[in-house]
């Protein structure tokens, strides 16, 4: 029970910083949304940003996840303190050539990668002119926020998780300032994102530095010792190919929904920034509950491993399920019956048309069926790099590329932008189950049938809390301003959730309450 509460506690944490920085999101993306609405210079910005976002995925905080945290963990429990930073050091430099080199080639091949990406703004050459040319500034952002993830693995090594938790915010409290100050005071005020970005990216980078010294840890870039023979290089390096492959095969898929996004004879004018303003919603969460609870889980999960105590990890890993299916499926359920008012409230002023929320609400609306399988689908990945297994995640998530790519090509004409979504929610679903299908074989008893009973429990008490919450919104608060009526209808929501879980007695909110005695 002390590990069940400390993890618990670690997954608050990360959740109240998550909470912070995806406030501070909201108000960003409310502001550019006033500023940019969804027309030629949002879905340049979106495009352009996405391009080094979706690479420090592939080299930053997938490098991180995968390979960095586990072996570092088998170090520090094996091994001794010299030999660690050794490491630590070995790594950082090599992860500092391949990021800078990245950025070179990148910025010189912008052209070429936004062809691809975004094919539909060729036609555009307004539009794609710009693409390439925010892209060209905001590469150098990966090279900030690639190393600020290495930072990141470190921390989390030892267990520290709210500063890396915390750094998001500084990313939009420098996007927000310099939306508003720049916006003004330049000829194409779409820069004063690209300024954001750049700031936000050094600012991430800073704030994880002092945590790390005070773990007397330091970083000598232009020594000349490297120790490519250290095996824990070899190891970091056999965990991180197939990772890479991996994330190459996740950004594919992120690739995919934005080549067909920018296809707006077949699915709509705005389709790229109705998916990102969508993603932001759904992704509040996600990252509160499952990306959270995720990064925590990691190092007990690989110190498990690593000690030889397979029925800890197999406590771990169910804890961890049920407290995604818990909180994630009623946020689905809620989204979906809310999806067009918190767009409205949230996005609609300035340039973001009713046209705009009208079909940002809509792909909202599909990407919620998905909410809860995108958190289990990062526990269980989370499970595969504790056993320091990244190859399996790697193929299945080939496979669930095919189906994404097949069902996007099926429902983008029927569904417009809203069928790239749901093509996403059902790959997602697919991950999850082959996931956990493949999982249970390596650690037993990690049951199916008792996770399911469990699911279908919360399902019930996440319906009666949608049907509650319509009802308010729908026939009970009809005459009152829009956001005191979201806010009282998210009041009804948490108390007949918490009173639900009375009453379904699902112990894991027992949980949330004993962190008061920390």
């Amino acid at each position: 029970m002390s590990n069940n509460n400390s993890l618990i506690k670690s997954a608050g944490l990360i959740g109240f910083a998550t909470v912070c920085s995806r406030i501070l999101g909201f108000v960003r993306d409310i502001v550019i949304a006033k500023f940019f609405g969804t027309g030629i210079f949002a879905e340049a910005f979106f495009v352009a940003f996405r391009i080094p976002n979706l690479l420090r995925e592939l080299v930053g905080e997938g490098a991180a996840n995968a390979a960095f945290v586990p072996v570092f963990t088998e170090y520090l429990v094996q091994k001794d303190k010299t030999q660690l930073e050794r490491l630590i050091q070995t790594m950082f430099k090599i992860l500092f050539l391949v990021l800078s080199t990245i950025v070179v080639v990148g910025i010189f091949f912008s052209s070429p990668l936004v062809k691809i990406i975004a094919p539909g703004f060729v036609i555009d050459s307004a539009k794609f002119s710009l693409t390439v040319r925010l892209t060209q500034i905001m590469f150098i952002y990966l090279l900030f926020i690639g190393l600020t993830a290495y930072l990141m693995s470190i921390l989390h090594t030892f267990k520290h998780f709210f500063t890396p938790a915390f750094g998001p915010c500084l990313l939009n409290i420098s996007l927000i300032f310099s939306a508003i100050f720049f916006f003004s005071k330049l000829k194409e005020p779409v820069y004063s994102l690209a300024i954001g970005v750049l700031l936000g990216g050094a600012m991430q980078f800073a704030i994880q530095t002092p945590p790390i010294f005070r773990k007397k840890i330091s970083f000598r870039l232009f020594s000349h010792s490297l120790h490519f023979t250290d095996p824990g290089v070899k190891k970091v390096f056999k965990l991180l190919l197939p990772r890479l492959f991996g994330s190459a095969v996740y950004q594919l898929n992120v690739f995919v929904d934005t080549i067909c996004a920018s296809l707006a004879e077949i699915t709509g004018i705005g389709a790229v920034a109705a998916i990102y303003y969508a993603n932001r919603i759904i992704q509040f969460p996600l990252a509160v509950f499952g990306i959270a609870l995720s990064t925590v889980i990691l190092p007990s999960l690989s110190h498990a491993y690593s000690s030889n105590n397979f029925g800890e990890l197999n406590r771990t890993l169910i804890l961890s399920l049920r407290t995604i299916i818990l909180f994630l499926l009623p946020c689905g359920i809620l989204l979906f019956v809310l999806s067009r008012p918190i767009v409205c409230i949230f996005f609609e002023r300035g340039n973001f048309s009713s046209y705009s929320t009208s079909i940002t609400s809509q792909t909202l609306l599909f990407y919620c069926f998905g909410l809860i399988f995108y958190g289990g689908t990062k526990i269980l990945i989370s499970g595969f790099h504790s056993l320091q297994d990244t190859k399996t995640p790697v193929k299945i998530a080939s496979i669930c590329l095919l189906i994404n790519l097949l069902l996007n090509l099926i429902l983008m004409f029927p569904l417009k932008v809203g069928g790239i979504a749901l093509a996403s929610s059902i790959s997602s679903l697919v991950n999850f189950l082959t996931l956990f299908y493949l999982l249970k074989k390596r650690i037993k008893p990690l049951e199916f049938k008792p996770l399911f009973i469990f699911f279908l429990r919360v399902l019930l008490l996440g319906l009666l809390c949608g049907m509650i919450v319509y009802s308010a919104w729908n026939f009970l608060f009809i005459n009152i301003l829009p956001i005191l009526r979201l806010i009282i209808c998210g009041i009804l929501a948490l108390l007949s959730f918490f009173i639900g879980c009375a009453i379904l007695r699902i112990k894991e909110v027992d949980l949330l309450w004993r962190l008061k005695e920390f």
